[in-house]
């Protein structure tokens, strides 16, 4: 039984760091001005909370007290994260309908849709434990 509660935020994270690697200037120039404008109607909507790429690079901290620290690769490109978005919609679903409009998933691209919980699961187990 999962005792976390979900909130009203979604989080996006976009897997796949060269799904443009196929495309001319031309191409992704316009890929981009559609990508872009899809982001625009999210920050017009008032749903878009936040929203950054990452970089490809990064370490993985790991073991008692952190002391295993590797460099990433974290998976393989297409299943890298390239960024994210938190949106604040009313459920998963609503979630998925907007995901399902990002343009670049035409181009490899994919986005993985969680919702976003109230607490750690942890610490929900703790509470739920107490009650």
């Amino acid at each position: 039984m999962n005792t976390q509660q979900p909130t009203n935020e979604h989080l996006l994270l976009i897997r796949g760091t060269h799904w443009n690697s196929a495309l001319s200037p031309a191409e992704l120039q316009r890929v981009m001005t559609d990508f872009y404008a899809w982001v625009d109607g999210l920050k017009d909507g008032g749903i878009l909370q936040g929203a950054q790429p990452l970089m490809e690079e990064g370490k993985v901290v790991v073991g008692s007290g952190g002391g295993v620290v590797t460099d990433g690769a974290f998976a393989e490109s297409k299943e890298a994260i390239a960024g994210y978005f938190l949106l604040a919609v009313e459920d998963t679903e609503a979630a998925v309908r907007i995901a399902q409009a990002c343009p670049i998933l035409a181009y490899g691209a994919q986005i993985e849709v969680r919702p976003v919980a109230d607490l750690c699961r942890p610490m929900a187990d703790v509470i739920a434990a107490q009650q």
